[in-house]
C-alpha cells in the first residue's frame, strides 16, 4: 500500500461519533509512516469502525510496552527492532562497538528479551497483541566480514530465536512470520538510514508497508475459508480419467505429474485441520470411485464430502455441495483447471473465490499452495475443527425435510442420546465462544461482533453472563457449538447475543438453551436484542414460532409465554461455572 493510498483510505473512514476500534502501536522509534499505514490496513479490514492507532514515546519501547494496558485499546502491534535490546545495536546511539562491550551487549539482550516476554504475558491477558521481531539487517558491529558468521551476532540471535519460540506459545500472541516478510520485503531493501538518522524511523516506506500489513492481518485475524471444491482431471492427478482410463491418471514423479501428489497433501492435511474437501467433476462417477478404492491416492475419500461425479454443471455440483456444508459461498474456494468451468461456477456463485489449477507448471502448482495455505490458515486446530467432516456425514441420519414424517423426528431426537454441556464463563474467555460470535451468520441475533477486549469488558459486568455450550449424541461430538450473552436485571433477562452454529440446527438446541437460562436465572420475561440482517433468516424463524410474532428489536416475551410453546426436547445437560 501507498502512502497516498493510506491516507485516502483514512479520509473516507467513519466519523468520529461512530464505534471506534482502537490499536496501541508500540515501538522504540519514531513510529511515523508506520502508523498510517497501519492505521489504514486496519481500516481497511475493519471498515466499520474507525480506527484509531495509539504511539509512545520515542526511545522508551520498554515503557510503551508496559504502559499498553492503561491505554486500554482493542489491539496491541510491537514492532521490535534491534536497538530495542540494546542500544548499540542501533545507529543512533554511540555507545561504542568495540569488541570488549560484546559479552554486555549479549547480556542486555539475554535481560531485555526476558522482559519482554513477561511484559506480553501480562499484556496479553487483556488485550490480543501481534508482534514482529527484529526486521532490520544486524549492524555491522562485529570485527567479522560479512560473508562470514560471527561467535557475537550468532549468540545474539540465539537468545532472540529462543525469545521467539516461547513468545509464540503465549496465548493471544501472535508474531510475524518471518518467512512470509523476508518473501515480501527483500532484507536489503527495508533499512533507510537517512530517515533513521534525520528522523528516527528505519524503514522504506515499502517496508513499513509489508509490515504494516502483517501485523494489521495478525490483529483482525480475517476469517479463513471454511470449504474447498476441486476438480479432479489434470487437478487432483493428471490425466482425463474417462481418456486415459484407471490406469492412466497420475501423480507421481515417474510421470511427471508429481505436483499433483503434493496438492493433495495438502488438501488432506487442510481436511484433518477442519476444512470441509469435495469434488465436482465431470466424471463417471463409477471411475471415480475406483481411482479411490484401487489407486490409493494420498487424498483418501474419506477425506472428502460430499463427491459430485457426473456430466451436469459444474455450478450445479457446487450448489449440491453448499447445500450439503451448510455454508455461504464467499466461504468458499473453487479450484479447477478449465477457465470455462470457472468462469461458469463464478457466474453462478459470485461470492466464490475461484482460482485457477496451474497445469504442467510446476512453479505455478507451488504458488497455488502458498495461496490456499492462507487462505485457509488457523492460529490452532480446535475440537470443532477436527470433527467437523464426521459431524457432517452423521447429520445425514437426521431424519429432515417435509416429506418426513413428524413422528419419525420426535423419534429420532428421542433416542439420540443427546447432551449438551452449558458452561458459564466469568473470568477464562474461551476463544472458541469468540470465534462462533464473529463467524456466525445463519443463527446471530442481530449480526454484531465483538473484539477479545470487548466481549472480556462485556463478560466482566457483574449483572451479565457467558454461556458457551457443547453438544454430542450417540452419532459423535459437535463440539462448542452456540454462544449466548446477556444480562439479568430485577425480573428481565437481556440477550445481546446469540449465535449457533448451523451443525446443530435441526435438534431442538435452542428451545433447551432458553429453558436452562430460564430454570438458572428466573426472569419473568426475556428480551431479545433481535436485529434482521442478509443471512440470519434461521433465528428470525425460531424467533417467530417460538415467541407467536415477527420479532422486532427489542422483543420482549414473558418466560411463561415461551414455556408453554417451546418443542419438546430430550437432552442431558452438564453446567459448569469457569471450567
Amino acid at each position: 500500500m501507498k502512502l497516498i493510498e493510506a491516507l485516502n483510505i483514512l479520509r473516507k473512514a467513519p466519523p468520529e461519533s461512530e464505534e471506534k476500534f482502537a490499536a496501541s502501536l508500540v515501538s522504540g522509534f519514531t513510529p511515523l509512516h508506520l502508523e498510517t499505514l497501519l492505521a489504514a490496513q486496519l481500516q481497511r479490514l475493519v471498515p466499520q469502525r474507525k480506527i484509531k492507532v495509539k504511539t509512545g514515546l520515542y526511545g522508551d519501547f520498554m515503557g510503551n510496552l508496559e504502559r499498553v494496558a492503561d491505554a486500554d485499546p482493542d489491539a496491541a502491534a510491537v514492532a521490535m527492532e534491534w536497538q530495542d535490546l540494546d542500544p548499540r545495536l542501533g545507529i543512533r546511539s554511540l555507545g561504542g562497538w568495540l569488541p570488549d562491550v560484546f559479552p554486555d551487549v549479549i547480556e542486555n539482550v539475554r535481560v531485555r528479551l526476558g522482559s519482554i516476554e513477561n511484559a506480553l504475558q501480562r499484556i496479553s491477558q487483556e488485550v490480543p497483541v501481534a508482534v514482529s521481531f527484529p526486521t532490520l539487517p544486524f549492524p555491522p558491529i562485529s570485527f567479522a566480514p560479512g560473508w562470514q558468521a560471527s561467535s557475537f551476532e550468532t549468540e545474539v540471535r540465539a537468545l532472540l530465536a529462543s525469545a521467539f519460540d516461547h513468545v509464540v506459545r503465549i496465548p493471544n500472541v501472535k508474531v510475524v512470520n518471518p518467512q512470509q516478510l523476508d518473501f515480501l520485503s527483500p532484507l536489503g531493501q527495508r533499512l533507510d538510514v537517512s530517515s533513521e538518522i534525520l528522523t528516527g524511523f528505519p524503514y522504506r516506506l515499502s517496508h513499513a508497508s509489508v509490515l504494516a500489513e502483517l501485523l494489521s492481518q495478525l490483529i483482525t485475524s480475517p476469517a479463513p475459508k471454511k470449504g474447498l471444491i476441486t476438480d479432479l482431471d489434470d487437478t487432483v492427478w493428471q490425466g482425463i480419467l474417462g481418456e486415459v482410463g484407471l490406469e492412466g491418471v497420475s501423480w507421481d514423479l515417474e510421470h511427471h505429474s508429481h505436483m499433483h501428489a503434493v496438492y493433495q497433501q495438502l488438501l488432506q492435511a487442510l481436511s484433518a485441520e477442519g476444512v470441509l474437501v469435495a469434488i465436482a467433476s465431470k466424471n463417471d462417477p463409477k471411475l471415480v470411485a475406483e481411482v479411490f478404492a484401487k489407486r490409493s491416492p494420498i487424498l483418501p475419500a474419506s477425506a472428502v464430502f460430499p463427491i459430485e461425479a457426473h456430466w451436469e454443471p459444474k455450478s450445479e455440483s457446487v450448489g449440491r455441495i453448499l447445500k450439503a456444508w451448510n455454508v455461504g459461498a464467499d466461504s468458499v474456494v473453487f479450484v479447477d483447471d478449465s477457465p470455462t468451468e470457472l468462469a461458469e461456477v463464478k457466474q453462478a456463485y459470485p461470492a466464490i473465490e475461484c482460482i485457477p489449477f496451474p497445469q504442467a507448471d510446476a512453479a505455478g502448482i507451488y504458488e497455488l499452495l502458498r495461496r490456499l495455505r492462507d487462505l485457509f490458515g488457523k492460529s490452532a486446530i480446535r475440537e470443532e475443527d477436527a470433527i467437523r467432516l464426521a459431524s457432517l456425514r452423521q447429520a445425514e441420519a437426521m431424519p429432515r425435510g417435509e416429506e418426513v414424517p413428524e413422528s419419525a423426528r420426535e423419534k429420532f431426537l428421542e433416542h439420540a442420546e443427546a447432551e449438551l454441556t452449558i458452561a458459564f464463563a466469568k473470568e477464562t474467555l474461551d476463544p472458541r465462544a469468540l470465534e462462533l460470535v464473529n463467524k456466525t451468520n445463519q443463527f446471530n441475533l442481530n449480526g454484531k461482533r465483538h473484539t477479545q477486549t470487548s466481549l472480556q469488558c462485556y463478560v466482566r459486568d457483574p449483572h451479565a453472563f457467558l454461556m458457551v455450550v457443547s453438544y454430542k449424541d450417540k452419532y459423535g461430538p459437535l463440539g462448542k457449538i452456540a454462544v449466548i450473552a446477556g444480562h439479568r436485571r430485577a425480573q428481565t433477562l437481556s440477550i445481546d447475543t446469540w449465535v449457533m452454529s448451523c451443525r446443530a440446527f435441526a435438534r431442538r438446541i435452542e428451545h433447551r438453551c432458553l429453558d436452562e437460562l430460564i430454570a438458572k436465572f428466573g426472569p419473568d420475561h426475556i428480551e431479545f436484542d433481535f436485529t434482521e440482517t442478509e443471512r440470519n433468516g434461521p433465528i428470525r424463524t425460531f424467533l417467530t414460532e417460538a415467541l407467536g410474532s415477527l420479532p422486532e428489536s427489542p422483543q420482549r416475551v414473558s418466560s411463561k409465554v415461551f414455556l408453554e410453546r417451546r418443542q419438546r426436547t430430550y437432552h442431558k445437560i452438564l453446567e459448569t461455572i469457569d471450567g
